[in-house]
């Protein structure tokens, strides 16, 4: 066993290091000057370690009061032969056990990532779920009129009284069979190029003019708002925006704070911009829109079409709507629209003459491109 190991030496009274030689014995060290030939011992019950139990760390030992003598030995070996060799000198750190700690600090730093990864994924979505369950519906009305006006400032509405009418008679129709809702259902359309159309917290739905003048028939755009009500009912979008916005405007929710929800209405909005919902979440606007069509006595096949037409426009090579980025719509769920579809006979009556669609389809035509600052 080692028993010599190269040190440096201070004596607590100055700054300078002085080279040392240092031998273990059973009961201490036995310390000798290198420049002077002076020696002495260090006992290992008055001998304290302060340095030295971390990877990259020297081995720093001190004797005495407020200003100890000082050895620093730079191989860790120098522990192990201590402790090997000195009963009395137990109090050392034992240097097997930084693999232990690493060991130990990996584990918890694996534990920290899955903690986290499990927050996020599990946590966060279940509070959202939670919070979303409860939050009052003045709260989220509010919530979601800020949102428009952040969507969808009056600068850029296309807002024709006779027109948008006939928009707001398809989506009364609907909320009137979606029994029970604690809602008022109100339909924007954006001057917007973009083909879109997105649900907002509390009962608000916007519809930017691209979406709008795709449509061929008025069932095409009630198929839409059919799937954007029911997001609204099950509070699909609310519950989205806590999982994904800031925990301020949660906790604003949570305590029916209505004050503040304007402060929240931008961050709300670049949140609703930028969101898409779960499979689970589509699936079920899927099915009860179909469900809230047949009730309403509009004919599903609409909604269908209009899907079916969005993704032949992606199949074409087409710049991808919008709205398929935000709603995926693929072939199996198209094909199970069509099976829900096929359970109700289809109504007689449509819900306008094509030449009035296209009218209201239209309905932005006449208004100035939103860049222009021309208000109506």
């Amino acid at each position: 066993m080692r028993l010599d190991w190269d040190a440096a030496y201070l004596d607590g009274r100055t700054a300078a290091r002085r080279r040392a030689t240092v031998r273990i014995t059973r009961t201490g060290l036995d310390v000798a000057l290198a420049d002077g030939g002076a020696r002495f011992f260090w006992p290992f019950r008055e001998v304290r370690q302060t340095q030295g139990t971390y990877a990259g760390e020297q081995v720093r030992l001190e004797r005495g009061g407020e200003l100890p003598e000082v050895l620093l030995i730079g191989d860790i070996g120098f522990l192990s032969a201590a402790r090997a060799m000195a009963p009395d000198a137990g109090h050392l750190h034992d240097p097997a056990h930084r693999r232990f700690r690493v060991g130990l600090t990996f584990g918890a730093l694996v534990t920290a990532v899955a903690l986290a990864l499990g927050i996020y994924f599990v946590g966060i979505p279940a509070f959202a779920q939670v919070a979303a369950a409860r939050v009052p519906v003045s709260w989220e009305e509010s919530l979601g009129a800020s949102i428009v006006e952040h969507f969808a400032p009056p600068s850029r509405r296309c807002d024709d009284p006779v027109r948008q009418a006939r928009i707001d008679a398809i989506v009364s129709q609907l909320a009137a069979k979606a029994q029970p809702q604690p809602y008022t259902f109100r339909v924007t359309v954006v001057n917007s190029p973009i083909v879109n159309a997105v649900a907002a917290p509390g009962g608000n739905i916007i519809v930017f003019r691209g979406l709008l003048e795709r449509t061929e028939t008025a069932e095409e755009l009630a198929g839409v708002l059919a799937h954007e009500v029911e997001h609204v009912l099950h509070r699909h979008v609310t519950r989205a925006i806590f999982q994904h916005a800031s925990t301020g405007i949660l906790m604003a929710a949570l305590v029916g704070d209505v004050s503040s929800v304007v402060a929240y209405g931008l961050e709300g909005a670049r949140t609703l911009g930028d969101l898409q919902m779960s499979r689970g979440a589509e699936s079920e606007a899927d099915r009860e829109g179909v469900r809230l069509l047949q009730a309403a006595g509009i004919d599903t096949a609409g909604m269908i079409t209009f899907f079916e037409k969005l993704s032949a426009r992606e199949r074409g090579g087409d710049i991808v709507p919008r709205y398929l980025r935000t709603h995926p719509t693929t072939a199996e769920r198209i094909a199970t629209l069509r099976t829900l579809a096929a359970a109700a006979a289809r109504p007689e009556r449509r819900l306008l003459p094509d030449d009035e669609w296209d009218s209201v389809k239209n309905l932005c035509g006449e208004l100035p491109t939103p860049t222009r600052s021309t208000r109506r």
